[in-house]
């Protein structure tokens, strides 16, 4: 098998992780398009000891710690702001939190990607919520037509001290709802009670107001495509509260057009 056959399944998902971790799809697609040419010049190898899945993303962060900023000064103009956010965490903090929150690996995992030690992971994971959770709350519109399901993201965007303005089930009423009040964050899912699509009511609503957008959704193919755009922040159903917390924080932290929620 070849190499690119084996690590195919994975490569959507870091692709994601990328672009979370830069607050950039440019900037986390190029990180992922380095560490894939420098295994396939013999650069890098996969560590036999570790998983592939494991083992691709430790190539990753080889590639991201030898590389500085090297990559993200040849960020596009438009990018910079994000980029800009994004030191207010460090960055190995922001690694081992997203390595665990949201892409699913467990700490003793995260570590081996690392090369670290499980209390060195806990204590960046705590650190990087702990400065995640200093940013401000904003109002969060909900596009999702499964009462049971906007019900659960309902309770963790509360918990998480924002607000929820409104919950949309189909494209129409995600719409009409933020011509009522502009959110500050929405999270949407793709297929819609009457046959809408989420991503045509987020195209709608991008139109009018700049704001981050997190899908969540049971169908991440159709996004994770290879084609511009696509989202930054996307999660799979069924989804762990952990994870979608990890994707709210993240999203607020880089957008920077994110709205406030007012006193």
């Amino acid at each position: 098998m070849s190499l690119l056959a084996r690590l195919a399944p994975h490569l959507p998902y870091m692709r994601r992780y990328g672009r979370a971790l830069t607050g950039s799809q440019t900037t986390g697609d190029q990180y992922v398009r380095v560490a894939l040419e420098a295994l396939a010049a013999g650069d890098q190898t996969l560590d036999s000891r570790l998983s592939p899945r494991v083992a691709l993303y430790h190539v990753f962060h080889a590639i991201w710690c030898t590389s500085g900023a090297r990559l993200e000064d040849r960020v596009p103009s438009d990018d910079r702001d994000a980029s800009q956010r994004l030191m207010r965490i460090a960055p190995r903090s922001r690694q081992a939190f997203l390595l665990t929150a949201l892409e699913g690996f467990t700490p003793s995992e995260a570590a081996q990607i690392l090369d670290t030690d499980f209390p060195d992971v806990e204590r960046l994971i705590s650190q990087a919520q702990n400065e995640i959770d200093a940013e401000l709350a904003t109002d969060v519109l909900i596009i999702e037509d499964e009462p049971v399901i906007a019900a659960d993201i309902e309770a963790l965007v509360r918990e998480l001290g924002h607000t929820v303005v409104d919950i949309a089930a189909t494209r129409t009423e995600a719409v009409e709802a933020v011509a009522r009040k502009a959110p500050g964050l929405v999270l949407a899912d793709i297929q819609l009670a009457d046959g809408s699509s989420g991503i045509d009511a987020v195209k709608d609503i991008l139109g009018r107001y700049d704001i981050p957008v997190i899908f969540i959704t049971a169908f991440p193919e159709r996004l994770l495509t290879g084609e511009r755009p696509e989202p930054t922040f996307l999660i799979t159903k069924p989804f762990q509260p952990e994870t979608v917390k990890a994707a709210i924080g993240q999203a607020l932290f880089f957008h920077p057009g994110r709205t406030a929620k007012a006193a």
